[in-house]
């Protein structure tokens, strides 16, 4: 059973109505789009990007970065949309073909997820948690994906306290090549549960 969702370079995978953020859209990131390489080389070298370690590459160097990410069945990135305009760089992955995976027991069903928030557009209530539920949602759209697994850096702490009022069941402390990080977990049914909820945190 499969259980991440990807397509074609700049297919859109994903779409959604939001009673607050509006339409929510996630497309497959093309970086031979001049538009998505542009964006994304200015988000990841932004000086709160730099847990992403991809802010000292050069255009070419991070289109071939995520051409290789592309090339893999086990990785995919995505952008995310809101009324057109891109809100968040997605990236899922298989954690037993990635580092992550050998820093834990992996399961099956296991869908890593790692999450670079680069716009807003206009303000928002609960900004933050609707589109961890659009990000969520889409994750668990897949049958085959059972439990999300992200690693925000440890000294984030303001990212783990959120992931936390979510729904995420904290894990180890891992060292991962260009960071020290914290796993986090969120089961199928701790997200239908929390998404049952009303979005009211930032």
């Amino acid at each position: 059973m499969g259980r991440l969702t990807t397509g074609a370079p700049g297919a859109v995978v994903f779409r959604t109505l939001d009673a607050v953020l509006g339409e929510l859209e996630l497309r497959v990131l093309d970086v031979d789009d001049d538009r998505d390489l542009d964006l994304v080389h200015e988000w990841v070298r932004r000086p709160w990007a730099a847990f992403w370690g991809l802010g000292g590459h050069s255009r070419d160097e991070l289109r071939e970065v995520y051409r290789f990410v592309d090339s893999l069945p086990s990785h995919h990135a995505f952008l995310l949309r809101r009324d057109g305009e891109p809100i968040v760089l997605l990236q899922t992955y298989e954690p037993e073909h990635d580092p992550v995976g050998e820093h834990y027991d992996v399961r099956t069903g296991d869908v890593g997820v790692h999450f670079f928030l680069g716009g807003r557009g206009a303000p928002a209530p609960g900004f933050t948690t609707r589109v961890l539920l659009v990000l969520a949602d889409f994750v668990f759209a897949d049958p085959g994906a059972l439990r999300v697994v992200v690693e925000p850096d440890i000294g984030n702490e303001r990212a783990i306290a959120r992931m936390t009022r979510f729904g995420f069941t904290p894990g180890p402390e891992i060292a991962l090549e260009h960071k020290t990080a914290r796993l986090a977990f969120l089961e199928r049914a701790a997200f239908e549960e929390r998404a049952a909820r009303p979005p009211v945190v930032g």
